[in-house]
């Protein structure tokens, strides 16, 4: 179907979004033209100046709207204890938990050697250096549960390894309200490998 000119160029910006496919997109178009000036004079706003105030903290590489951010200026959180996320996402998802209490390194991204994607890709210089500064105790691997999840901590663990820093990885496994009959093969081995006792 054709579209005129500026709706058309609205659908293709939705539709570069990820997990935005095409029908999405067109919702999405005519729901910001049924919107009224003012909400739709205030989305754009936002996004403008989420772009402008929105960096990454000069610590953790976590989005941040100060520098350094609001967890790594906190004298409240344990900075001998670092975890180590692919994203700023993943921090989002663990302070959902409210239950880690120290700071977090963010590499943006795994390695991948099939994608191109090496060790000077990703912010794990930054990581280095960082724990040759302070007093860090433990470094916790809170990478994906895939192969450049795993390839990442192994190869982040390899390297801390002289310097006797404790390295931890998260433990995998079934989700709680999952069905052992739903599971894969691989989810079941690694919550049989990191089973405790109760």
């Amino acid at each position: 179907m054709q579209y005129i000119a500026p709706l058309a160029k609205l659908i293709e910006h939705f539709r570069a979004l990820p997990g935005i496919g095409s029908k999405t997109a067109v919702r999405l178009a005519y729901h910001v033209l049924d919107m009224d000036a003012v909400q739709a004079k205030a989305l754009a706003e936002a996004i403008i100046e989420a772009k402008e105030k929105i960096g990454y903290c000069n610590t953790c590489f976590n989005l941040s709207d100060r520098n350094p951010c609001q967890i790594c200026a906190s004298d409240a959180r344990d900075h001998s204890v670092i975890c180590v996320v692919e994203q700023p996402q993943d921090v989002a998802a663990m302070e959902r938990m409210r239950e880690f209490k120290g700071v977090y390194h963010v590499l943006h991204g795994a390695l991948s050697p099939l994608e191109g994607v090496g060790p000077e890709d990703i912010r794990i210089k930054e990581l280095l250096n960082r724990l040759y500064d302070s007093d860090v105790k433990e470094v916790i691997m809170a990478t994906n549960p895939n192969v450049e999840g795993e390839a990442t901590a192994m190869y982040i663990a390899k390297l801390l390894k002289p310097a006797g820093i404790k390295v931890t990885r998260i433990a995998h496994g079934l989700p709680v309200g999952g069905d052992l009959e739903y599971a894969d093969e691989v989810t079941l081995s690694k919550a049989m490998e990191n089973r405790r006792e109760i």
